[in-house]
């Protein structure tokens, strides 16, 4: 079972998505909360696989709340999803930057919503459809500060090779038949790539490789 908790200062929307995702047989919400701090106060004591997390709250915002649940080792397990209104560059950028695993408009159809849920959970990464490559590659240029390359140095050859495909969105399966390896050995690879990068997910992955410059805005390998 997949344990949710929302967090968003509308009890509309909180509602809605509660009713959305419990009826969904492998998703319970199991936390509510209005903001940040409260989310946090109620992830302390109850186990949560996923958060859906508005970005504009009043008691501790979307990024804010984000940022705390990447910096404590006892949330290393919790996958941020960010569902707002807002579909701006900026939020993107910072949103990667500050842990999310996710980001989805409130306008996504509520299958893609599920489905995000379940992408996020099983470690993988999950970005709408509207806010993809364009806008993480125009975000790329605020997520350049830092010895990214150095961080790369550790990866063989073939490392660096899946990593600029992940950089490019292609799923574990995609990543096989571009390189004629098979979909485990490529889930095999990104997972060693994810513990060498010390990386929470694909996101990070992401990150790291515009970070580094391996991938470069409208790259596109053949």
């Amino acid at each position: 079972m997949i344990r949710v908790a929302i967090a968003d200062d509308h009890q509309l929307v909180r509602a809605g998505f509660r009713a959305l995702l419990n009826s969904e047989p492998d998703i319970e919400v199991v936390v509510e909360a209005s903001g940040g701090h409260e989310l946090l106060r109620a992830l302390a004591t109850q186990p949560v696989d996923v958060a859906l997390l508005d970005i504009r709250m009043p008691d501790g915002d979307g990024l804010w709340t984000t940022e705390q649940i990447a910096a404590d080792p006892a949330l290393t397990h919790v996958r941020v999803v960010i569902v707002t209104t807002f579909e701006l560059d900026e939020y993107v950028a910072r949103a990667i930057r500050a842990g999310a695993s996710g980001f989805l408009v409130k306008d996504t159809e509520p299958v893609d919503l599920i489905r995000a849920v379940r992408v996020v959970a099983e470690g993988e990464a999950l970005l709408s459809p509207s806010v993809t490559r364009r806008l993480l590659e125009r975000a790329a240029d605020g997520l350049k500060d830092a010895p990214a390359a150095r961080a790369l140095a550790g990866l063989t050859e073939r490392e660096a090779e899946v990593l600029a495909l992940v950089a490019q969105g292609l799923t574990n399966e995609e990543i096989a038949a571009r390189l004629f390896i098979s979909p485990l050995t490529a889930k095999t690879h990104v997972s060693r790539i994810m513990q060498k990068l010390h990386a929470r997910d694909r996101v990070q992955l992401v990150v790291l490789a515009y970070e580094a410059g391996i991938i470069r805005p409208g790259w596109n390998a053949g």
